[in-house]
């Protein structure tokens, strides 16, 4: 299942707001061991552990939306909407940020 969070920004500023909210993400929640590739110009594989699980997904910079994608083990299902929404609280205030200046 894929999340959208509609943006303004274009293309460019938008992957910008997104590798800001990942950083930021990471820092915070270290504890879950995130990571992030790019192995594209717009799409970002990412991966975090809980309770000892991996979970899995992408994160793609379209020109009017960010998709986030996870693919969660059916054990940790129950995280899923906690985990897409704090990544999608983390891009909306990157999106803010980028709409009032320089990141």
């Amino acid at each position: 299942m894929k999340h959208a969070v509609p943006h303004d920004l274009g293309t460019e500023r938008a992957k910008q707001a997104a590798e800001a909210a990942l950083a930021s993400y990471s820092e915070k929640f270290a504890k879950y061991e995130p990571r992030v590739k790019w192995p594209t110009p717009t799409r970002a594989d990412i991966s975090f552990t809980v309770k000892g699980m991996a979970l899995r997904g992408a994160l793609e910079v379209l020109p009017t939306a960010i998709e986030l994608d996870l693919d969660v083990p059916f054990l940790l299902r129950p995280f899923k909407g906690q985990a897409i929404s704090v990544i999608e609280g983390e891009i909306k205030d990157w999106i803010e940020k980028a709409r009032k200046g320089p990141l």
